[in-house]
């Protein structure tokens, strides 16, 4: 059974995260703040934890770089906060994935599955890492992209960030660490220079690059990539 850890000081909103995570058989263990949620989630050991950022006694963002201190499961922010900065700041700090309030009960729990999904998924080792889609294919050893059996000239940049995006299949990836990872810190504001380069590399792997399949855009926060 799959164990998901609610921190959430909402009490009619646990509820009712409760009744639905249960009634698809997770198991759920619940925390009012972040103090109670650090104790439960070295105690129990969840698989999987959904986090609001306004809890009472600490910011959300704080739990979140206390857990990944330790560990790897996917967090999942669903909070109140729209503003970009609040966005990035979580997901920097490691949250998988972003979701705002009001929200739809059906994307969370869609959202919750792909996030346990691609932890029950063992990374490919080193020598035969190729991330494979319907249409194009990712050698990270030889560092080569192909499409339809044809190899894809891309340049050092658009090589870096198709390599972030398609090591972390489904994770949200902010604007600000791309930037970070690729251009260096004094570049983590030119938004512009990822809408560029991801708009080159969608040409070059999209099968229709105006209606990307693969390399997603989540406005205000960052990319993923779909498998």
């Amino acid at each position: 059974m799959t164990r998901v850890l609610v921190v959430e000081d909402d009490p009619q909103l646990v509820r009712a995260l409760v009744i639905n995570l249960q009634a698809r058989r997770y198991g759920v263990d619940t925390a009012p703040d972040g103090t109670t949620a650090l104790r439960l989630a070295a105690a129990r050991q969840p698989d999987v934890a959904v986090l609001d950022l306004g809890l009472p006694d600490m910011d959300g963002v704080d739990v979140i770089k206390a857990l990944r201190g330790w560990t790897r499961i996917p967090l999942l922010v669903l909070s109140a906060r729209q503003g970009s900065d609040d966005k990035v700041a979580a997901l920097d700090a490691g949250a998988d994935d972003y979701i705002t309030k009001p929200f739809s009960m059906d994307e969370l729990l869609a959202r919750l599955r792909a996030a346990v999904r691609r932890t029950e998924t063992a990374p490919l080792a080193p020598e035969t890492a190729v991330v494979t889609t319907k249409d194009f294919s990712v050698d990270l050893v030889a560092k080569r992209a192909s499409r339809d059996g044809q190899d894809v000239r891309l340049t050092p940049t658009e090589w870096h960030l198709l390599e972030i995006l398609v090591c972390h299949p489904g994770r949200l990836i902010s604007q600000r660490h791309l930037l970070q990872q690729v251009w260096g810190a004094s570049r983590s504001d030119r938004t512009h220079y990822l809408r560029v380069y991801m708009a080159q590399i969608r040409r070059k792997l999209e099968p229709d690059p105006s209606h990307p399949r693969y390399l997603i855009t989540e406005p205000g926060m960052g990319y993923r990539f779909e498998p």
